[in-house]
């Protein structure tokens, strides 16, 4: 499995208009869960709980917040990246511009954690997280992470 199999354009925003942790995760989260319905909650609820275990901000200025769900039927991933930095109580202390959200059923533990692991060794890459953040819309961020997995 592919990261950009369970992402597509349509998951994408740039730019998140959260300025804080929690409205970039209501964000995110809006794009993979019909917001204002059980799956909004059931998820947002989820990654909350995440979040308040360990930070997801992993440094290099990305975060990258997760969690399960059992109203969702699919590992599903959103991203974005934020024109101003913001907050997320990263590893390193810096802010973050680059976010991705996973989040998936319980029944999907191990896709969960194989695309966590090739998520981070992506990111780590500063030409790949520079490209991203210039990704003008969603559907070149799309491209950029696609063509970075066939590499």
């Amino acid at each position: 499995m592919l990261l950009s199999d369970i992402l597509s354009p349509a998951r994408i925003r740039i730019p998140l208009r959260g300025k804080d942790k929690p409205a970039v995760l209501r964000e995110l989260v809006a794009l993979v869960a019909e917001n204002g319905g059980p799956q909004f909650d059931d998820v947002l609820a989820a990654v909350t709980a995440r979040e308040s275990v360990l930070s997801t901000g992993i440094g290099y200025g990305v975060a990258i917040p997760h969690g399960k769900s059992s109203l969702l039927p699919e590992l599903r991933l959103a991203a974005g990246t934020s024109a101003e930095p913001v907050g997320f109580d990263a590893l390193d202390g810096q802010p973050v511009r680059l976010f991705f959200l996973l989040v998936g059923p319980e029944s999907a533990a191990g896709a969960h954690v194989k695309a966590l692991s090739r998520l981070s060794r992506l990111v780590r890459k500063e030409p790949f997280r520079e490209q991203l953040l210039r990704a003008r819309d969603p559907e070149e961020f799309y491209r950029f992470l696609r063509e970075a997995e066939q590499r």
